[in-house]
């Protein structure tokens, strides 16, 4: 049975995620905690993997309840910041490490996302595990951290979002929640470098099109893609079931309507 799988936030834009059992969808339609803080520079451009290799380099964590960011880096400090009550602090430890006057701002209702007018990235289980196979020495959990996606859907084949883009495409509701997918996610940078150590896979966008154009669902829309290097898909949640609650293991369902 097709359910949801795992929930995945990313409360720091361009830091590590966290999996949440629940989460509500905001207002903006985004889920709870998803790029909810960010840090801006001075010109009020963002601190990402897509800028600097050095986010690879930092281990953190969020606790959404306490609004406390541990952050270790790989000489062994370890910090704690509350994103909340001061995040004067965190911002200026984070502009010594990077090197750049930071400020850490903060959006609640839609997060900091890319795509400001659409809702949450969306991927099957069983997707990450065919991406796995095509590089060697890379786990299903390797790719899940590169490809950075919000809700990852179990119980169906691969590539089973690709269904909900183009002409004509059906939409799908977890436990109630409607998503109609929108896009393919165009992929940058980030997908081809190790999620640990920053360092770019070999060849790995070329080999990654190459498995794609190979495994492409026949089902699929192909004119909604501009390329094949693209992955999950962007989706938008109707205004109307904007503020319910997502649980892993609510069922979910293909719906034409």
């Amino acid at each position: 049975m097709a359910r949801l799988d795992r929930l995945r936030a990313y409360p720091v834009k361009g830091l590590d995620g966290i999996d949440l059992e629940r989460a509500a969808v905001l207002e903006g339609g985004t889920i709870e905690h998803d790029r909810e803080f960010a840090l801006f520079d001075a010109d009020g451009e963002v601190i990402n993997g897509k800028r600097t290799v050095r986010v690879h380099d930092l281990d953190t964590g969020f606790d959404p309840e306490t609004t406390e960011l541990t952050v270790a880096t790989p000489d062994g400090e370890h910090r704690q910041f509350d994103l909340e009550s001061d995040p004067v602090t965190a911002a200026a430890w984070f502009s010594e490490y990077f090197g750049v006057e930071l400020s850490l701002e903060r959006d609640r209702t839609l997060g900091f996302v890319d795509r400001r007018e659409l809702g949450s990235s969306v991927v099957s289980t069983a997707t990450l595990r065919v991406v796995a196979d095509w590089f060697e020495e890379t786990t299903v959990d390797d790719v899940r951290r590169r490809l950075r996606t919000n809700i990852e859907i179990g119980g169906v084949e691969p590539f089973w979002e690709d269904r909900f883009v183009g002409a004509d495409a059906p939409a799908f509701e977890i436990d109630g929640v409607r998503f109609e997918g929108v896009k393919p996610c165009a992929r940058c940078i980030v997908p081809q470098r190790d999620p640990d150590t920053g360092e770019e896979t070999p060849d790995f966008r070329g080999r990654f099109v190459r498995h794609r154009e190979a495994t492409f669902p026949d089902w699929a829309d192909a004119d909604a893609f501009d390329h094949y290097y693209s992955l999950t898909i962007l989706t938008r949640v109707p205004d109307r079931d904007r503020g319910e609650t997502l649980c892993v293991d609510d069922p979910v369902e293909v719906v034409t309507n």
